[in-house]
């Protein structure tokens, strides 16, 4: 095994640590569990020599015939009774284990997915995402459930199946242990070549989840342009790819096991060859030879075992690669340090029209090196400001915001809210004070209330006043239950519209200094956003606020307007002084007019 494996390993187990009781439990039956299946074949072989009259263990010599047979009877029940209530106890605190373990694993590798940048989710295909957080580590329980476990199990079964059949006879015990050489050293063999093959078969099955994942997400697409039987025959061809890597794995496994099958037999016949002629020859017993053989099965049972959980071992040796490089992703929008208060007294307590003032300061990003986004930008908004912002499509309009709310990190220059570097502010308490409203709205399974709230404590009387206040109470009446309707996955029972309206009325409820909306009222109807234009007047109201629009009606009643081109700031001004200025943003006006273009 690599050595980063040995870490990965190292550095999991502390998930563990909880159960350690649970596990010296475990690691403590492993001996009688052994030592109860490793008698059971001499018993047997000493009931055969007390039958024949042939030489015995000492204390068996001193009684009649039916006392000892009683007597090893006896001992062989309640060695199998033993066996089998201690494994039983045993697979059930293992099984406990793996699922105890399976869940921390699960909720860590959650929580540190959500806190990885955009910039790991943009490249990161979400059906990729899940396989890592189901089957990946469904498989590493395995390993370090039944898997570790077993395979101690087994090794401490050998050790004194090997034990006892050297101390009953060392000639056939030692002949019986050469034939586990070459099964252990085509298990060492197989081990690299199956750990790569089953590394491939959680590659494609990542894929084959993204695609699947991918078409559910655009089904609507998909039906409407007809792409069904194409899809189909491409996501056929991942299936097709998958299978054959699948395949691969099986061939190992199939061929081990094989191997392992046929030494075993290979034993029992060099067992039965070399002991049937030392009985005839009147060297060994028949009950020692009826011992061995038995001992032949019995100490090949665990290395069958071992081979059945090669697949659970090696695929979880995988499991904890690609868990492990998950984890090892570093966060890259993180807290300088600890910060026990907020840098500012809560705005819920104190009236701060002062607050709100936004500064990028020769800001420059890109989502890859050779390709720009933002370049040199500076400007400032004053608070309490509504500056809109407008350019082409791919100037970094929505870059922007994103910069702002440190969902992405600038490769150069600083932002600064309220005389603060974003980067010094507690990303929780920075979030708080944006009050951002996108595009395209998302909503979480659950009812309308809990998507109003998200984090907030409030109560239903606040929420439907302050709905009423926004003008939506009209809304909430057409829904069947008002606030407690149950909204399905990304509130696909309401119109965009609907949907919007929710979105603006969840930042409302925030009361944020900055207020940030990039084409808000796009999915709106005439009708609903004029209804919603003068809540948002009043929202906006002595607060700084950001708004990505391309309706002229939107831009041209904000205090100043920024044009971007190219990620460059080249006009900012009234909507009256732009017009005059004859640049680019009077060119898009002009065309908007004429309904050639949008802002």
């Amino acid at each position: 095994m690599a050595s980063n494996d040995l870490q990965r390993i190292k550095r999991l187990g502390r998930y563990l640590r909880q159960d350690k009781k649970r596990l010296l439990i475990i690691l403590l039956i492993l001996a009688p569990v052994a030592f109860a299946g490793a008698i059971q074949p001499l018993l047997v072989g000493q009931a055969i020599s007390v039958l024949r009259g042939e030489a015995t263990i000492d204390f068996l010599n001193d009684l009649p015939l039916r006392s000892a047979i009683r007597l090893l009877t006896s001992g062989l029940l309640i060695s199998v009774l033993l066996r089998l209530v201690l494994q039983g106890y045993q697979t059930y605190n293992i099984q406990a284990v793996g699922q105890r373990l399976t869940a921390r694993i699960r909720e860590d590798l959650f929580l540190h997915a959500m806190a990885l940048s955009l910039r790991f989710h943009d490249r990161m295909p979400v059906g990729k995402l899940l396989t890592r957080l189901t089957s990946d580590v469904d498989a590493l329980a395995e390993v370090f459930g039944s898997g570790a476990v077993g395979v101690l199990a087994d090794v401490v079964s050998l050790i004194v199946i090997a034990i006892t059949m050297v101390l009953v006879d060392w000639r056939l015990g030692i002949l019986l242990l050469i034939t586990q050489v070459p099964v252990t050293l085509l298990i060492l063999w197989l081990q690299k070549r199956y750990r790569r093959a089953n590394y491939r078969v959680r590659e494609e099955l990542s894929q084959l989840n993204a695609d699947f994942q991918e078409n559910l997400q655009g089904l609507e697409v998909v039906q409407m342009f007809r792409r069904e039987a194409l899809n189909g025959h491409k996501f056929n061809k991942t299936g097709m790819v998958y299978r054959q890597a699948v395949n691969g794995t099986i061939f190992y496994d199939s061929s081990i096991s094989a191997f392992i099958e046929w030494v075993s037999l290979a034993a029992v016949a060099l067992v039965l060859a070399l002991g049937g002629w030392m009985v005839t020859a009147g060297i060994m017993g028949l009950g020692t030879l009826t011992t061995f053989i038995l001992y032949s099965q019995r100490l090949f049972e665990p290395l069958r075992q071992l081979a059945e959980r090669f697949t659970q071992i090696q695929g979880g040796l995988t499991a904890v690669e690609r868990i492990g490089e998950l984890l090892e992703e570093r966060v890259e929008i993180t807290d300088k340090s600890k910060f026990n208060e907020p840098i500012y007294p809560s705005k819920e307590n104190h009236s701060r029209p002062e607050l709100g003032e936004v500064i990028f300061d020769n800001v420059s990003f890109s989502y890859r090196h050779d390709e720009p986004i933002l370049q040199e930008l500076n400007f400032r908004i004053a608070p309490g400001e509504n500056v809109a912002i407008v350019g082409p499509t791919g100037s970094g309009k929505t870059t922007l915001i994103r910069l702002l709310c440190r969902l992405y990190e600038p490769q150069k220059g600083r932002i600064f809210i309220d005389g603060q570097d974003i980067r010094n502010i507690p990303i929780p308490y920075l979030r708080r004070q944006l009050g951002v409203v996108l595009q395209d709205t998302f909503l979480f399974s659950g009812n309308v209330a809990d998507n109003l709230r998200l984090d907030k404590s409030i109560d239903d009387d606040r929420l439907i006043e302050i709905c009423r206040d926004l003008g939506l109470e009209s809304l909430l009446n057409r829904l069947p239950r008002g606030l407690h309707t149950e909204l399905r996955e990304r509130g696909g029972n309401l119109s965009s519209g609907e949907r919007q309206l929710l979105s603006v009325a969840r930042v409302a409820i925030r009361n944020p200094s900055v207020l940030i909306m990039d084409e808000a009222t796009a999915f709106m109807d005439p009708s609903t956003e004029a209804t919603l234009q003068r809540d948002l007047d009043r929202l906006l109201e002595k607060r700084t606020a950001l708004v990505i629009a391309h309706r002229l009606a939107t831009v041209e009643s904000a205090d100043r307007i920024l044009v971007l081109r190219r990620g460059r700031l080249i006009e900012q001004g009234t909507h009256k002084e732009l017009r005059e200025l004859g640049g680019l943003y009077s060119q898009l006006a002009d065309l908007q007019e004429r309904g050639l273009a949008k802002l």
